[in-house]
């Protein structure tokens, strides 16, 4: 994750909720890219402020329904599905209560990745960082991947699509091997390099001591990872 861009016209900002970055950008051109999303059934997974799941709906899915577990995105993600004028149902919870609304042609996340040292960051980051609680997954960035990709699956439907983003810092390998472990064709479909935001500026020393990047690298690859089930 890095530095946010700017709010889309009209978006709703609210500090306590994740913003639109360059991961959040990344999925949406994969979808767009992928020409999965028109007229089929979609889940967003980690929604925070509805970015993905509003861009599912503007392409021209049958529906769209999205998730996250902080109270605080569920009513900003409201807040701009409303704005937007499209229709996207925002629920609280995670991908077990998503279990109770069927399976979905096609599942979309950009969850929480990034490496954390058991001790927290090692400076104090600015408010418009975001919360920590957005992007903190353990110190091998895997704390809702691993669960993630180990029970997509159970949300697809036969054919069914997942596209997830994450930084190859928390293991693209590791992903890809889990999805492929139950049953789906998993491969990277889309990557960039970008330079490190606040988050893991804050933390290259650590990262650097833990062997996750090089000295003095100051950059991280974001990957979209497809995985099909058959």
């Amino acid at each position: 994750m890095t530095i946010a861009y700017p709010a889309p016209a009209g978006f709703l900002a609210d500090s306590n909720v994740y913003q639109p970055q360059d991961d959040s950008r990344l999925l949406v051109e994969a979808m767009r890219c992928s020409g999965l999303v028109p007229q089929r059934r979609v889940l967003d997974l980690c929604t925070g402020s509805g970015f993905v799941a509003i861009a599912a709906s503007e392409m021209g899915c049958a529906d769209v329904t999205a998730f996250d577990i902080c109270s605080h995105a569920v009513r900003c993600s409201r807040a701009n599905v409303a704005i937007a004028g499209v229709d996207v149902d925002v629920r609280k919870g995670s991908w077990s209560e998503a279990l109770d609304h069927g399976t979905f042609d096609v599942v979309v996340s950009n969850p929480p990745y990034v490496p954390t040292p058991a001790e927290g960051d090692a400076q104090v980051l600015s408010p418009n960082a975001g919360p920590s609680w957005a992007w903190n997954a353990g110190p091998d960035g895997r704390l809702v991947l691993d669960p993630l990709c180990a029970s997509v699956s159970k949300l697809l439907c036969d054919g069914g699509s997942l596209l997830l983003v994450q930084s190859a810092l928390a293991g693209t390998q590791r992903s890809l091997d889990t999805l492929r472990s139950t049953g789906m064709d998993a491969e990277v479909v889309a990557s960039r390099w970008i330079p490190f935001g606040p988050v893991l500026s804050a933390r290259a020393e650590w990262l650097e001591n833990v062997g996750l990047v090089q000295r003095g690298c100051r950059e991280e690859e974001l990957v979209v990872i497809r995985a099909d089930k058959p």
